[in-house]
């Protein structure tokens, strides 16, 4: 069975505490741990005693790439990338998650995969790149990310594949994975609405089936081609009403996960993912 875990995201603004706690009492089979200005998220003894309290170990950690944590770890994304990669080491997880970069980090962005490359070699991970999507303003697109938000574009040995985030660059998850290939190595569960020509305002996150992307069908995909990757739910929870809600959201998504990746269809006849 495909691994399936959750994002410390998903219980945002709760801290990671509460993310192994939940994993704990749905039944995740792990953590990805979204390295943040929550000071848990960047120690890893205090990581390793939550994963060893709650039973659940840390699948992998997602580099502080987002604009919120521009300053978490310094200013200089090279060594964000690093340190991401060293707690990932620490902690025992395989994977480390990371954006392109942002099209105004241009030193970084001219030897983004050099670096990718280079960290992975050197701290024995995986590091996956995200697929990301095209920024658009009134009715403008913009690209934002270089070399590009594209992984088809980017010459990394892995990729992460984030359904939300093909929902807004009007890619079909299936498809993308499809040609990714072997290069697909983790994935972030979640949903996004049709892309429209206006763009869409906001990267929703929604759990999956609430959205436009043929998330069962590539679950049961992978399971069928003898993927050896990882699953992890990354919804947005924080429009929940309680607690109460916020577990079911994220007990539908596990069940979700779970009954698709059982059921696992033919993998298609132009190469398997492996």
């Amino acid at each position: 069975m495909i691994p399936i875990g959750v994002s410390t995201s998903c219980v945002y603004p709760e801290g990671a505490e509460r993310a192994f706690a939940t994993a704990a009492e749905l039944g995740y089979d792990g953590v990805e741990v979204m390295v943040t200005r929550d000071e848990v998220t960047r120690d890893a003894g205090a990581l390793i005693a939550l994963s060893d309290r709650y039973a659940v170990p840390i699948l992998s950690v997602h580099a502080p790439v987002l604009l919120f944590t521009q300053f978490v770890w310094g200013r200089d994304p090279r060594v964000k990338l690093e340190r991401s990669a060293g707690l990932a080491r620490a902690v025992g997880a395989g994977t480390v998650v990371v954006h392109p970069p942002f099209r105004w980090q241009r030193a970084y962005a001219g030897r983004f995969l050099d670096v990718v490359a280079a960290t992975a070699d050197e701290y024995g991970v995986t590091v996956a790149v995200e697929n990301m999507f095209p920024w658009t303003v009134r009715g403008r697109t913009i690209s934002v990310y270089a070399p590009s938000w594209d992984p088809l574009e980017l010459d990394s040995d892995a990729v992460t594949l984030d359904f939300s985030h093909a929902a807004l660059s009007g890619r079909d998850g299936m498809e993308l994975a499809a040609a990714l290939g072997p290069r697909l190595r983790h994935v972030h569960l979640c949903d996004g609405p049709v892309a429209t020509e206006e763009g869409t305002a906001f990267d929703e996150h929604l759990p999956p089936g609430a959205g436009s992307q043929p998330i069962a069908e590539t679950l049961a995909w992978l399971a069928g081609s003898g993927w050896d990757g990882r699953i992890v739910a990354e919804v947005n929870t924080r429009h929940a009403a309680d607690e109460h809600e916020r577990l079911e959201l994220l007990r539908s998504t596990l069940e979700f996960a779970r009954r698709h990746t059982a059921v696992p269809a033919p993998a298609p006849e132009d190469g398997a993912l492996r």
